[in-house]
């Protein structure tokens, strides 16, 4: 490929992967629930945000680094919990855990990566958090707490939208088949049925427990000294009770739009939780990044830092471990850029002043 024609955003590297994917590949990384409403105002509610930027500010030099729980970041983003690598390329996790060792990014390992823990955490050396659910069958759930803690994962990002799984219809209508979920293997014995809907509802019905609740993260707590996050909070009810039984941050997110259609955008939601939990816990966002100026505008309205799930894929199908690499380059180089036009050479510079949402729009007018 030309150099011009190397992908110069997120977007254009999504068309790649599209080419590149067989459609029930793509369809299960780029689809939402039901309607798909969630899914468009993720990114569309970030576009309704305008900015307030300051001149005459020195920003000769910028400091994108931040800090979250004990740990330092090049920059606040994320790689964001996400399945099925393999389907994207051959080296799955691995290929994804070595380009954001590469530039220096916290990755977050998906319970169901295609590559076992214990893979990724040799591939190379670097900050990782690993996602789990609490499985019908505990005793799973602990193995896999147990194994993180053996192979240096710092934390426990603990996603708790998921009591059933979302309706995804291009799934159902493509019957999604899943590979073999090897960091499972030996700890449970399923038997996929494809006559009719997809494999993933039908592993989500065997090993998903409805009955979760919030005395099951008291359990995952007394399992392990990890800091444990809350993945999927979008309300400050769930927020503030989150901060009381003493959960170390929290993901607001919306599973990229998978779980329950019409829930709010994720950048709508977290001004109301971050007001919430008062600075006691990190806030993070999840879903809807797909350029430095949304890191902008989370980083604005009150997040530590950005997961970022969907672009990941969509470069680690287009190129592999470069793609991946690639894509974290353009959103750091697009944040760079932002806070240099904003008059904000440091990521504590990033003040909500820098920023206008609807809400503020229409008060302005009372």
């Amino acid at each position: 490929m030309d150099d011009q024609d190397e992908p110069v955003n997120i977007r254009e590297f999504q068309e790649l992967a599209k080419k590149a994917l067989p459609k029930m590949f793509y369809d299960y990384y780029r689809g939402g629930a039901d309607d798909e409403y969630t899914l468009k105002e993720n990114i569309q509610a970030f576009q309704r945000i305008l900015f307030r930027p300051r001149v005459l500010v020195d920003v000769s030099k910028i400091d994108m680094s931040t800090k979250l729980l004990a740990y330092n970041l090049s920059c606040p983003i994320i790689v964001a919990p996400t399945g099925m690598h393999q389907f994207a390329h051959p080296d799955g996790e691995v290929a994804t855990a070595r380009a954001a060792a590469a530039c220096n990014t916290l990755m977050v390992l998906s319970f169901s990566s295609n590559r076992k823990i214990e893979d990724v955490a040799s591939s190379c050396d670097a900050l990782r958090f690993y996602q789990l659910y609490v499985f019908k069958r505990r005793d799973v759930s602990e193995t896999l707490v147990r194994r993180a803690e053996k192979y240096g994962f710092k934390a426990i990002v603990l996603t708790v939208d998921t009591p059933k799984v979302g309706r995804r219809e291009k799934d159902i209508k493509n019957k999604l088949i899943l590979p073999k979920l090897s960091n499972l293997e030996g700890l449970l014995s399923l038997d996929m049925n494809l006559s009719s809907g997809s494999d993933l509802e039908k592993f989500a019905y065997e090993t998903l427990d409805p009955s979760f609740s919030w005395k099951d993260v008291e359990w995952l707590k007394s399992i392990t000294r990890l800091p444990i996050l809350l993945k999927g909070i979008v309300t400050a009810e769930d927020a503030v009770k989150a901060v009381q039984i003493g959960i170390s941050g929290i993901v607001v997110s919306n599973h990229g739009a998978r779980q329950l259609d019409y829930t709010p955008a994720t950048i709508s939601a977290l001004e109301v939780v971050v007001h919430a939990v008062s600075g006691s816990v990190p806030v993070l966002l999840d879903g809807g990044i797909r350029h430095g100026t949304d890191i902008f505008k989370a980083l604005a309205l009150g997040a530590t830092a950005v997961l970022v799930g969907r672009p990941i894929l969509f470069g680690l199908a287009a190129k592999g471990e470069k793609g991946v690499k690639r894509v974290i380059e353009i959103l750091k180089n697009e944040l760079e850029l932002t806070m240099a036009l904003s008059g904000t050479p440091s990521i504590k510079e990033i003040m909500r002043s820098h920023v206008q949402t609807e809400g503020d729009r229409l008060r302005s007018l009372l």
